[in-house]
């Protein structure tokens, strides 16, 4: 494997890449990669394809054909402040020595800015794009990507219980992994208050939810019922909780682990060439560690492989065509009613993931005194980032939401980071109950 590393990069040709993709200037794109891949890895290129789905949302991926006849697959990063914030990239070897399935890169770049991933060119889908598919055809067909799913989940806990250890607070903060949560609540320069990605996201703007138009400083502070359901937090008391919660200090004392930490199903690979047992084969380990908090490793993973899907977070346009939500305001409180769901196929992932990884990880953890009392509302604050931090939801941004998928979103977030009031519950509640240690010996 080659490799290259410097320091940080004002050029940023991965933030000028990623602009130009989510812009639609295709031409734009591939001419920056290509340039980019002849600088950093000398190799004269022929042809560069972007993909032009909508999973990678904030990466590049596609494909690049060299001088030589090789084909490369490529898929590179870029997180804002990530030159002050990043530490290590792209680690996939530590994945591959605790026994994880992992596709290693045949060329890698560190350098900031310039940070890429070239692998062979394989002709396999990505779980992804499998699962788009059956989430709308009969559960019979599932059954083989349930058990590739329920394969990875059951070594994954293995490995997780392996590698467990404590992890001082300077072990847990060096890892990138926190790139996903902490580092876009905050601000490097103001790492106790709101700012960064989340102040972009919610202030100074207005949000139009279906029928329902407020600017974010209302929306901050509006409570919410959903589908008659009243929930305990707004929007502005997760913010500020999930800062002082998903703080690295803090998650240090779940203890660390050997995770890929990003580990969604736009991250593995349907290898397929045994018919008879297909295999998920993880790539892209941009947030790979030694010491992955034990608490955010299946994060990532759990909510855009359940939660996430089907089409409100990845394809809002198509999502119109199926679902409903309807808004009010009354007083303070925003009153949302909406017939999603998660698909059948979701729902069943989700139960395997509880019975083979959450619950026997939790169990581990409270067996050596790694877990804190505040643990369910730790992942929640982590659960609660993934839709309110990943993809903009404001109709303004660069999420491409609209009206309906931007409340949908947001009452995705509420419910994940927020407790229903007066003892009612939800798919996250039921969820949570499903793997507390003290509900469920194993």
């Amino acid at each position: 494997m080659s490799a290259a590393t410097s320091g940080a990069n004002p050029d940023s040709p991965a933030a000028l890449a990623l602009q130009a993709t989510r812009s639609g200037h295709w031409d734009q794109a591939a001419a920056i990669v290509g340039r980019l891949i002849r600088e950093v890895f000398a190799l004269e290129i022929e042809t560069v394809q972007i993909s032009r789905d909508s999973y990678s949302l904030n990466s590049v991926n596609g494909f690049v054909r060299v001088a030589s006849g090789e084909e490369y697959f490529f898929k590179f990063h870029h997180e804002e402040g990530e030159e002050v914030t990043l530490q290590e990239l792209y680690r996939g070897e530590l994945l591959l020595d605790a026994g994880y399935p992992i596709d290693l890169p045949v060329h890698v770049s560190r350098q900031i800015g310039k940070q890429l991933l070239l692998y062979r060119r394989r002709h396999d889908p990505r779980f992804v794009e499998v699962c788009a598919d059956l989430d709308f055809r009969p559960p019979h067909e599932a059954e083989s990507a349930l058990r590739a799913q329920s394969d990875l989940d059951e070594l994954t806990c293995r490995i997780y219980l392996r590698t467990l250890r404590t992890a001082s607070i300077d072990e847990g903060a060096r890892e990138p992994i926190h790139q996903l949560f902490y580092h876009r609540l905050v601000s490097p320069d103001a790492p106790h208050a709101v700012g960064g990605r989340a102040r972009r996201f919610f202030w100074d703007r207005t949000f139009h939810l279906g029928g329902l138009t407020m600017p974010a400083e209302r929306l901050r502070t509006a409570r919410w019922r959903i589908n008659g359901i009243d929930y305990v937090d707004t929007l502005e008391d997760l913010l500020e909780r999930s800062i002082a919660l998903l703080h690295p200090g803090s998650l240090s004392r779940f203890g660390g682990l050997t995770a890929h930490g990003d580990a969604h199903n736009a991250n593995l690979w349907w290898d397929a060439r045994n018919r008879d047992t297909p295999r998920l084969v993880l790539f892209d380990p941009a947030f790979a560690g030694t010491h992955v908090s034990a608490i955010l490793a299946e994060v990532k993973a759990s909510f855009h492989n359940i939660f996430a899907h089907p089409l409100w977070f990845y394809d809002p346009a198509q999502a119109g065509r199926i679902y409903t939500v309807a808004t009010r305001l009354a007083e303070d409180t925003i009153h949302l009613t909406t017939d999603w769901r998660p698909s059948a196929l979701r729902l069943r992932f989700l139960r395997g993931k509880t019975t083979r990884l959450w619950r026997p990880l939790l169990q581990h953890l409270a067996s050596r005194d790694l877990l804190p009392a505040d643990w369910r509302g730790t992942l929640r604050c982590a659960l609660f980032c993934c839709p309110a931090l990943t993809k903009d939801l404001c109709t303004e941004g660069a999420g491409g939401h609209t009206p309906l998928t931007s409340a949908l979103g947001l009452s995705i977030a509420i419910r994940c980071g927020s407790e229903p009031a007066g003892g009612a519950h939800d798919e996250i509640s039921d969820f949570l109950d499903e793997i507390d240690p003290a509900s469920h010996a194993l």
